[in-house]
């Protein structure tokens, strides 16, 4: 899906999801250098800025949450800019953009002077807004987490739960972290192309991919240790389950032996004898006996 609006002398071509054809036709009639075709084609390209005489071509990520597996999908951003247009390529649909692409159409973005800096810097501050209410819903989603599990309702569905949470901010770590240095190299060529018009909102975005990424990095301390309470539990109830099992055996053992002494020493065993009612009855208040002692002392 292609849109295109003009504002002044400056366009913006916003591709969802281009076809090989609509690719070849911008790359061709704009004369872009053969590897930025690669660069949307390919999927999963790092984040970088490449600077030519006429222009520069931008690669960002940002997240997009699939509700059917509860994971993040990398939403890449491709973005031709010189003074004169801003060509952007991406995988998914966002709302987010749509936005920000209908308030330069109709004339709402409340900015006297319009270029191509101003539109990618209003893109890209709206997709780190967005992850700044990604992140929070993520850190209530783990407190929630965090409640579950010391209300002792651990079981299969909270483990699942919390392995797709360390997996997505695992993903959003390795998502932003290699932005913090595009988005710096990004402001010198937007201060170079826009004679300073543009620094101070750039440095903005390099403020809040610190930010965010600061903010990915305490959730994931927060997601290991939620994880690591996890496993502390299962050790105590397995330990607690082999407590209970030993102290069976335990128990078992005296009667084990007097049984197997009789059995392999005498011919007929004198199952009435009142040696063998007093053995059992020894044995069973002994164990009573070291019962109760361990209860008292809370070993069980």
């Amino acid at each position: 899906m292609m849109s295109k609006l003009k504002v002044g002398s400056v366009e913006w071509t916003d591709f969802v999801d281009a076809s090989e054809d609509e690719i070849t036709d911008i790359i061709e009639r704009y004369d872009f250098h053969e590897l930025d075709r690669e660069a949307i084609t390919e999927e999963h390209q790092s984040a970088r800025v490449d600077t030519y005489d006429r222009y520069v071509f931008v690669v960002l990520h940002f997240p997009k949450y699939d509700s059917r597996t509860k994971r993040y999908l990398l939403n890449e951003f491709n973005v031709f800019i010189s003074k004169d247009y801003l060509i952007l390529f991406r995988y998914y649909g966002s709302k987010t953009v749509e936005k920000v692409f209908e308030s330069y159409r109709d004339g709402t973005h409340g900015r006297e002077i319009v270029n191509t800096g101003y539109m990618l810097y209003d893109l890209a501050d709206a997709m780190l807004d967005k992850m700044f209410r990604l992140l929070e819903k993520l850190g209530k989603d783990l407190r929630a987490i965090e409640n579950s599990l010391f209300n002792g309702d651990a079981d299969e569905d909270l483990i699942r739960e919390i392995m797709i949470k360390k997996r997505n901010i695992v993903m959003l770590k390795h998502m932003m972290k290699p932005q913090i240095s595009a988005l710096k190299l990004l402001e010198l060529r937007m201060n170079a192309m826009f004679k300073d018009e543009v620094e101070v909102y750039f440095e903005n975005l390099e403020d809040k991919v610190n930010k965010i990424y600061a903010e990915i990095e305490l959730h994931q301390e927060n997601v290991e240790t939620i994880e690591d309470a996890l496993k502390s539990l299962f050790d105590m109830r397995t330990n607690a389950t082999i407590k209970y099992l030993t102290l069976f055996s335990a128990f078992m053992l005296p009667l084990t032996f007097v049984t197997g002494f009789f059995g392999m020493n005498v011919e007929h065993v004198p199952f009435d004898h009142a040696l063998v009612y007093g053995l059992i009855t020894a044995t069973v208040g002994v164990m009573g006996g070291v019962s109760w002692y361990l209860a008292k002392n809370g070993k069980i």
